[in-house]
């Protein structure tokens, strides 16, 4: 898309007298201050997690930590220091479940701002979504389990009898595990990792002919830590690539469909800059860079949306007007949706305050 074609926008003009200013952000601050479930918020470093319940923030205790419904969005809190500093620095990351709702994950957008509003606006926001989670909020849990089912919003948790069964890749070391379900396809199917068919009343560990013994060792605690939360009632069975049988329920359960679609299509894609700027009077999205993103090309008076086709950035510049600033995860969420890869994570990083991911991403 050519610089002096970019989808453009009504806006209508609204009185924001007070937008931005001390008065403004007290009384929102003062109104999350009125939100329970922040009480001891950013208080400790570490990690604090939360699921939207019915409109409403519910504390999601440490027990589960790194255990998700696919019906449900949650909101984690990860608070930090930086060796040898005193002052916590926070990350807040609001995860989507493949089946979550709009509401539910328009309320925990919403509530991610008022908790960061809370924090004196020194947290990096970040968009997760189920089977597509950014490295950084990967790495925030030693292994993540995904369940099916989610809040009393019209969610259960599914019995192993009326299970759907999945193919699970599991890559990993000794310290963590990232389970990720893929297309029950025989090209999903990779010699240097371990995948799970899981049924539900059954485990089946398909061993691949390279993964290795902390991969092994790894995924052995993650089929106790399934089986534990079925209550033992499922059992698992291992087989090893060589060895296993065509005719083996692992092999049979899968389909000769090709999976590489999402891949052809990254090796096509091009990382792309936009520009989101009112200053004609009508909020403007436009496209400003294609394959190369100059830095040079940020401009602190607007807000821009990075694509680097495995995430998405929105940079926020110091003299971004209030609508640019408030619009700004809404436009890069209609971006993604329009497009043809609307579940990458999104990280909305403040000019001054750029990580280093999005740094290396510009030229």
């Amino acid at each position: 898309m050519s610089e002096d074609k970019g989808e453009k926008y009504n806006w209508k003009e609204t009185n924001l007298a007070l937008f931005g200013s001390d008065t403004e952000k007290k009384v929102k601050k003062e109104s999350a201050q009125t939100e329970p479930a922040w009480k001891d918020a950013g208080t400790r470093p570490g990690i604090q997690i939360w699921r939207i319940v019915k409109f409403k923030v519910a504390y999601w205790p440490p027990t589960e930590y790194g255990n998700f419904f696919n019906g449900d969005s949650y909101i984690i809190l990860h608070t930090w220091q930086e060796r040898g500093s005193e002052e916590f620095n926070y990350d807040i990351y609001f995860w989507i479940g493949q089946y979550s709702t709009s509401d539910e994950y328009g309320t925990a957008a919403y509530k991610t701002v008022e908790l960061d509003t809370l924090l004196d606006d020194k947290a990096t926001q970040h968009r997760e979504v189920m089977d597509h989670e950014s490295d950084e909020f990967l790495k925030l849990f030693p292994t993540m389990t995904k369940y099916e089912g989610g809040a009393d919003s019209g969610y259960h948790r599914v019995e192993p009898t009326d299970y759907k069964p999945r193919l699970l890749h599991l890559h990993g070391t000794r310290r963590r595990v990232d389970v990720r379900e893929v297309k029950m396809s025989k090209q999903s199917l990779d010699d240097s990792d371990v995948f799970i068919l899981d049924t539900g009343r059954k485990l089946y560990q398909w061993n691949g002919t390279t993964s290795n013994k902390d991969e092994k060792f790894t995924v052995m605690q993650f089929v106790c830590c399934v089986k534990s939360a079925r209550f033992g009632k499922c059992k698992a069975e291992v087989c090893d690539a060589e060895f296993i049988s065509p005719n083996h329920i692992f092999m049979r359960s899968l389909s000769d469909e090709p999976v590489d679609e999402e891949e052809e299509w990254r090796r096509s894609a091009k990382p792309t800059m936009h520009r989101l700027s009112n200053a004609s009077g009508r909020m403007e999205f436009t496209q400003v860079a294609e394959g190369d993103l100059p830095k040079a090309k940020l401009d602190s008076n607007d807000v821009f949306v990075v694509d680097t086709i495995k995430q998405i950035f929105v940079w926020i510049g110091k003299g971004a007007s209030i609508d640019e600033r408030r619009n700004a995860l809404t436009y890069a969420h209609n971006y993604l949706q329009k497009g043809t890869h609307p579940l990458l994570p999104v990280c909305v990083v403040a000019e001054g305050r750029e990580n280093p991911k999005f740094l290396e991403s510009l030229s």
